[in-house]
């Protein structure tokens, strides 16, 4: 178990960017793939990124690709959603999760969630 801390939301117009931080405790983070999620009003909780265990590899769905960065520092027990050129449409609960490494990063079982983040871009 790892206990999984979101912080690094808020406002923002867009065009702009934030970057969102999530603090690992409780387990060796270095141990586990790492991913970003979110959650529209009325929508389901979606994949965005998600990044191995050794930082080496990362993975992205479409909407994001070339705007969203995710990195992670094992030094600090932390991993990074870094945005930019956000929209409107990316306002959500951002929310990072912790699985054990699998063969590929779209295989990863998430069951470790952070508490999320609340990210509104305004036009």
């Amino acid at each position: 178990q790892v206990q999984l801390v979101e912080s690094g939301g808020g406002l923002v117009q867009a065009g702009g960017s934030l970057r969102l931080s999530c603090a690992a405790s409780g387990r060796t983070f270095s141990s586990y793939d790492m991913g970003w999620f979110r959650q529209a009003p009325g929508k389901e909780r979606d994949f965005i990124a998600a990044i191995n265990w050794r930082g080496t590899s990362t993975y992205y769905t479409d909407s994001v690709k070339g705007r969203f960065t995710i990195s992670r520092d094992n030094g600090k027990n932390t991993v990074y959603l870094q945005m930019r050129s956000l929209k409107v449409e990316d306002t959500a609960i951002y929310y990072c999760a912790a699985g054990s490494p699998a063969i590929t990063l779209t295989r990863v079982k998430y069951d470790n969630w952070g508490q999320g983040t609340q990210v509104t871009v305004s036009s």
